[in-house]
């Protein structure tokens, strides 16, 4: 990095400054996990003489310090080619109109409250609106280290059960909502694409309600030919910046979709029984009749379904990654 030509290539260097930041993080877990070591030392020689008020101080310190071990663990476990590479995250709301559509944005909600928390820059690529509320599809792209190694296994189906706001009846409904999470591929992976292989679509960008954003034909949709697979911008003014952003989101997906075609088949030469697919309903976040978020990939479960909502994801990402490198 300090020679004079490093800068000159920015897709060269993108993978290095990503690198390098992802070894700050653990570099500075690791300086804690130094100072903690000595300052457990020190509690050793306390304990003899502890009382009451000193057990809860040192409980709460080998809690924490419990959790620092397991997050650089979950980290040098993550050893997957794209584990440290930037997120896209596409959410599509399921049948069912404007009450999977409000669930939808209350699932966006969650996941950019824990890319906050969590320090992670957001990009929004595209939201369409909802024709009462809610959103009909979202991209965010999730920057900083790890974001798609930790959020690589929401991929699936999110169940909601409540009392719906919507229903003059006041009656529980059930809402489904789907999660795709993806790479960010940097311009050194090549990714062929075709122009013959492309159908390009121009339309009008809207917002809630039908109002126009925009009076031009900025939006865009295309959709690649061989494999099916539709993408569509229309966050931006300019059609060719959502053209642009349209053909990041495909080549991420194309380079996905080429990732888990080689996967499902050396499971298969392997006789693996794991399921790799994705779209099977792995969460589901109860709000009526009782309150909880249960996984049924790893069955943890969490009480608090309000502090799941606002973010607090962590016990289910973490406990599926474990599972997964436990089959590894």
């Amino acid at each position: 990095m300090e020679e004079p030509s490093f800068w000159d290539s920015p897709e060269k260097t993108k993978p290095i400054l990503r690198q390098r930041s992802a070894l700050e993080k653990q570099t500075k877990i690791l300086e804690q996990l130094r100072a903690d070591a000595e300052e457990l030392a020190a509690w050793r020689e306390l304990l003899a003489e502890s009382d009451d008020d000193e057990d809860a101080e040192m409980t709460a310190f080998l809690s924490r310090l419990s959790r620092d071990l397991d997050r650089l663990d979950l980290q040098l476990k993550m050893s997957g080619d794209d584990d440290e590479r930037n997120a896209l995250l596409t959410l599509h709301p399921g049948a069912g109109g404007t009450e999977s559509q409000d669930w939808a944005e209350m699932l966006l909600r969650m996941y950019l409250r824990w890319a906050e928390q969590h320090g992670y820059k957001v990009k929004l690529m595209d939201r369409q609106e909802g024709e009462e509320a809610g959103i009909k599809n979202a991209t965010i792209l999730i920057e900083g280290s790890y974001a798609y190694g930790y959020l690589r296994g929401e991929t699936g189906v999110h169940r909601l059960v409540r009392i719906s706001p919507y229903d003059a009846a006041s009656r529980r409904h059930t809402s489904f909502s789907s999660v795709y999470v993806y790479p960010e591929i940097d311009d050194d992976i090549k990714i062929e694409i075709r122009a013959k292989d492309l159908r390009i679509d121009t339309y009008r960008s809207s917002g809630a309600g039908g109002q126009h954003v925009n009076v031009t034909d900025s939006a865009v949709r295309i959709t690649h030919l061989p494999t099916k697979v539709v993408v569509t911008c229309q966050n931006e003014r300019s059609q060719i910046k959502n053209r642009a952003t349209a053909m990041k989101i495909l080549k991420a997906r194309l380079y996905d979709r080429e990732l888990k075609k080689r996967a499902e088949e050396k499971a298969e030469r392997e006789g693996k029984k794991r399921e790799i697919a994705w779209g099977n309903q792995i969460r589901s976040y109860v709000l009526h009749p009782y309150r909880m978020v249960k996984d049924h990939r790893t069955s943890t479960e969490v009480g608090d379904a309000d502090a799941v909502l606002d973010g607090k994801l962590d016990p289910f990402i973490e406990s599926y990654l474990q599972s997964q490198m436990g089959d590894d």
